[in-house]
């Protein structure tokens, strides 16, 4: 609301603008729901890089099995839950959930670049997945060195012998790839439910990334590299690595309608008020 100079003398314009507060209702970009802190995000983002540089030490102590130690594998040693793992081989699905695997990276990749609000927090999104990403990617690489645990495909007598007698022949609890692909898809889910609250698009977000990183699995166990078991886990600490990240990230002590509202006292020279806006969203 406009009063003019011509209609109100000062002094009812003085009174006016003491008394009552203006709002400005307008459809606005939504705050940021996440903040970076500067001791935070080095802490972070040097934690994950000094596990990167402690796998290349723990990766020099696998050592691959040898022929001999191949031919007395038996799959009856292998518990009843992960045995017929043992069976699978295919190096089509290997290769198809790699994929699987880069098509849920692609679905965040435009959300964040293709929705406003995530566009323009880009630089604040973009740290965030890093991190996700380092974390999952350190958790399962350090547990495979420390395990060695043997491939499923290792046990079948089809596969041929030469791809058994590799280091990664002797990493397969748990999953990478399902490490990776849930730790990417809940937190492509969480990031957008937090920018867009309200939006009847969630339910899809959520839907399409999980049912990624579900086939991912699949296929890995179809190739015959991964027991159920290490599935399973993956998918755990993926799922953990993804909601956590955001969570940590997560604007505190702030209610919706803090995050929605602005309030300032204003001044011009003659007469004295406050501004409130009240940001209005529709999604």
């Amino acid at each position: 609301m406009k009063y003019s100079p011509k209609l109100v003398t000062e002094s009812t314009l003085v009174l006016i603008l003491s008394s009552f507060f203006f709002v400005h209702a307008s459809f606005a970009q939504t705050p940021s729901p996440y903040e970076l802190k500067t001791g935070r995000e080095i802490a972070l983002l040097g934690a994950g890089a000094a596990i990167q540089g402690g796998l290349f030490a723990l990766n020099s102590t696998i050592d691959p099995l040898t022929p001999a130690e191949v031919s007395v594998l038996n799959r009856a040693d292998i518990n009843s839950f992960d045995r017929k793992a043992t069976y699978q081989w295919s190096t089509s699905a290997a290769r198809l959930s790699d994929v699987t695997l880069a098509g849920n990276a692609a679905v965040f990749g435009l959300l964040a670049l293709g929705t406003k609000p995530m566009r323009q927090d880009i630089k604040t999104v973009g740290i965030m997945f890093v991190e996700t990403i380092a974390f999952a990617n350190g958790f399962e690489r350090v547990v495979k060195a420390v395990t060695q645990r043997p491939r499923p495909f290792v046990y079948n007598p089809t596969v041929p012998l030469e791809e058994k007698l590799t280091r990664d022949a002797r990493q397969s609890f748990f999953s990478g790839h399902a490490t990776h692909a849930f730790a990417t898809a809940v937190f492509t889910g969480e990031v957008f439910r937090h920018y867009f609250p309200n939006s009847r698009l969630k339910p899809v977000v959520w839907i399409g990334s999980l049912g990624l990183a579900t086939a991912t699995c699949l296929l890995r166990y179809e190739a015959g590299v991964h027991y159920p078991t290490d599935l399973i886990a993956g998918a755990a600490v993926g799922s953990l690595v993804g909601w956590g990240i955001p969570k940590l990230h997560q604007v505190k002590n702030q209610s919706s309608l803090g995050r929605r509202m602005d309030i300032q006292p204003w001044s011009t020279g003659s007469a004295n008020g406050i501004y409130m806006r009240l940001a209005v969203f529709s999604r």
